[in-house]
This record gives structure tokens, C-alpha cells and sequence, in this order.
């Protein structure tokens, strides 16, 4: 095992303006890093003004930008090349940690500019993707210089393989257990066996989280349980109207509660009687699934393949049919009229979060460092000029050869 505290670069190619799965990710990977007595600086876009972790250098702002289902905010050209380099240049980094290289922003910047020790994580799960058919004949000659590859789940090491070859050891998301196992319930969100409450996180206005599909079912969870609530959490205004103007009358019965802090969504969890994960694709993990485990709350979850892995093939959370909100409702039912199968997979869900818990998680990482620093040169360091790697690029684009 490593014997030695390291210097590791990590670098996010998606905005801390608007944080998702991948961002958390990264800052919870550098604070259990550092706690292990490593020193870790990230790199990633995010505005002058927006609150960022203490280890993380802003890398300037970010443009949205349609990628896998949703709107990633990405930052990409000269300027940014600019700032990658400088970090790299002033970071004396043992090891390079990029995460999406292949994705348009910095990671792809980075593995472009630098040489050495580089490991890389796929985060992404897709069935065929054009962008990464665009960009994998200008990547290819960079991946050569990727020292290991990391996938959070199967479907993510799947869709590396199938579209960019190549193999990838799977190490998942990491969850921190004991904040939600140890989380206190607020009685705003606590259900009674009349009134049970249902909570769903994630963005209003990216239709593969599954907002419409869980308004389609709200109406006939209602009819039989008239004092279910929904508490709906999650930016985009928009989403939240549309649902609104779907449900009607039963509106009245959802709560929408906007953005939470991480708190707040810890007591969310370990309040509510069933968390409901309507996705409809996209998914390579599930970070939100483990959460809600690890809280103590019954999972109900779409079939998807990363979602059923996460819960155990359906024995660490219920299952319905993808996409299928009268399913999702029969589903809703059946958990919430049986305590005694809730309880079942809640403490089946306990066993298995514990997979998933920084501390085992970071072990396999730095596991995959050691790996690396045995069978590379020492430093990372800035390599050759990107700008005629962008050239191509943009080529590449307008389809000229």
C-alpha cells in the first residue's frame, strides 16, 4: 500500500455553478483523500463568485451545453488550455486524476496537455452516443496515455469499451454512510400510516430524472391513499410548474421544496417512508439510490440495469416497469400498504451501502495510484502544446479531414 503522503491533481470537466453527481463526487473523493493525509488540489469551471471547495482552483466560467440527456456547463478553447497548464505547471503532482477526458472541458484539456502518472474515470453510461463517435478519433492518440481507467459501475465500463475500447476496473460512486444512517428526522417530512410521505430528488427540468413519469402516478396513489404526500426536491423552475399544471387538483398534495442543502437532503431520507427513483436513462449509477439506503428509507427505483445492481437485483429496494408511471403507482402501493416489506429491504439496503462507503471506496483507489506510480515515470508534467490538438478538433467538427 502507498507509504507516502501524495500531491494529486483532480480534475472535473463539469461546472460547480450547478453541481451534480459527478462534481460531489470529486469533492467527496479529494476530502477522503486528504483525510488519509494526501494533499489534493481540483480543478474545474465555476464563476469567480460561486462557492467552491477549498481545494479547488475556479477555472472560469462555463457554457451550457446538451450532453447525455441533460445540460452539462463545460469550459473548453485557449483560455482554458491556459489555466489547465498553469495548474499543472504549479501542482508538482505525484498522480492525475481526470474524470470525463473524453467529455469537451478541462479533463480532455488536461490529458492533451499533461504526461505521467494519469488515471481516469468514466462516469458515463450510454446506449450509442454521436459526441463520443465525434471525438474519439481525436482523443484516441491521448488515451494511450492514460495510466489506468476507473468506471463507476458496469454500464459505465460497457460504454467505454463499446465506443472507445479498451478495459476499466469498476470502482463505484462513494457515499459518506454514517451522515444519513445518523441523520435526525424532521417532522415536517415524517409520515404516518394515513399519511405516508414520498420523496424524489433530482433536477425538475431534465425529463430523464423522471418528474413526468412520477406525476403520471400521483393520481392513483392519491385515490387510494388520500394523505400520501410528495415532497419534490430540485432546481428548475420550470419543471416544477409543468408538474404542477399535470397534477391539478393534486397539487396540493406535492410539496415542492427546491434546492437542499446536504443536510437537508440527509433528513429528507431518513424522515420519509419511500424514496421513488423515476429515471428514465442515462444512468450509469445511482448516487441518490445509495443515499437513501443508507438512511434507512425503502427504495423504489426503475428498472434500469445500473439501478438494479445498485439494489441488489430488487432485494435492496422495489423495482418497476422504466417509464411506466401506472406501474410505478401499483408499485408505490404495494410498499406502502406492507410494512413488513419495507422493512426488508431497508435492512438488506444496510448491508449493501457499506460497498459503497468512502472508506472502502477510497481504498480502491488509491489502491489503483499505487498501481500506476509502480509502473510509470515520477511527476506528472506538461507536455506539448494542445493548440494543434485543437485544430484537429475543430476540424473534426466541420468535417474536414
Amino acid at each position: 500500500m502507498i507509504d507516502r503522503p501524495l500531491r494529486i491533481g483532480i480534475v472535473c470537466p463539469y461546472s460547480f455553478d450547478v453541481p451534480g453527481g459527478v462534481q460531489f463526487h470529486v469533492r467527496d473523493l479529494a476530502h477522503a483523500l486528504e483525510e488519509r493525509g494526501h494533499t489534493v488540489s481540483i480543478l474545474a469551471p465555476a464563476d469567480d463568485d460561486t462557492p467552491v471547495p477549498v481545494q479547488m482552483t475556479p477555472a472560469g466560467r462555463s457554457v451550457p451545453v446538451r450532453y447525455n440527456g441533460a445540460v452539462a456547463r463545460m469550459t473548453f478553447g485557449p483560455v482554458s488550455a491556459a489555466r489547465v497548464r498553469r495548474w499543472l505547471a504549479a501542482g508538482d503532482f505525484d498522480v492525475l486524476h481526470l474524470h470525463e477526458p473524453v467529455t469537451p472541458s478541462l479533463g480532455m484539456l488536461a490529458l492533451w496537455i499533461a504526461e505521467g502518472p494519469i488515471v481516469a474515470t468514466f462516469h458515463t453510461a450510454l446506449i450509442r452516443s454521436r459526441a463520443l463517435q465525434m471525438a474519439y478519433p481525436v482523443v484516441r492518440p491521448s488515451l494511450e496515455k492514460i495510466s489506468a481507467r476507473i468506471a463507476v459501475s458496469e454500464d459505465a465500463r460497457r460504454t467505454l469499451v463499446e465506443h472507445l475500447g479498451g478495459d476499466a476496473v469498476v470502482i463505484p460512486n462513494g457515499v459518506y454512510v454514517d451522515p444519513f444512517e445518523q441523520a435526525t428526522p424532521d417532522p415536517r417530512w415524517t409520515g404516518t400510516p394515513d399519511a405516508p410521505t414520498i420523496a424524489f430528488l433530482g433536477r425538475l427540468d431534465e425529463p430523464r430524472k423522471g418528474l413526468p413519469v412520477l406525476t403520471s402516478a400521483i393520481p392513483a396513489v392519491l385515490a387510494a391513499l388520500p394523505g400520501a404526500r410528495f415532497l419534490v426536491a430540485g432546481r428548475g423552475d420550470t419543471g416544477a410548474s409543468e408538474a404542477r399544471e399535470a397534477l391539478g387538483e393534486h397539487a396540493r398534495s406535492v410539496e415542492f421544496l427546491g434546492g437542499i442543502t446536504d443536510e437537508e437532503k440527509a433528513a429528507l431520507l431518513r424522515s420519509v417512508d419511500v424514496y421513488v427513483a423515476p429515471q428514465t436513462g442515462g444512468e450509469s449509477f445511482g448516487i441518490v439510490l445509495v443515499e437513501a439506503m443508507s438512511a434507512g428509507t425503502a427504495v423504489v427505483a426503475s428498472d434500469l440495469g445500473a439501478f438494479r445492481r445498485v439494489l441488489d437485483e430488487g432485494h435492496a429496494g422495489v423495482l418497476f416497469r422504466t417509464g411506466d408511471g401506472a406501474d410505478l403507482a401499483a408499485t408505490l402501493l404495494r410498499v406502502l400498504r406492507d410494512p413488513g416489506m419495507r422493512e426488508r429491504v431497508v435492512a438488506r439496503g444496510s448491508e449493501v451501502v457499506r460497498r459503497y462507503d468512502w472508506s472502502t471506496v477510497t481504498e480502491q483507489v488509491l489502491t489503483v495510484y499505487e498501481t500506476v506510480l509502480s509502473g510509470v515515470g515520477p511527476k506528472v508534467r506538461v507536455g506539448e502544446d494542445p493548440r494543434s490538438r485543437r485544430t484537429r478538433w475543430a476540424a473534426g467538427l466541420r468535417g474536414e479531414r
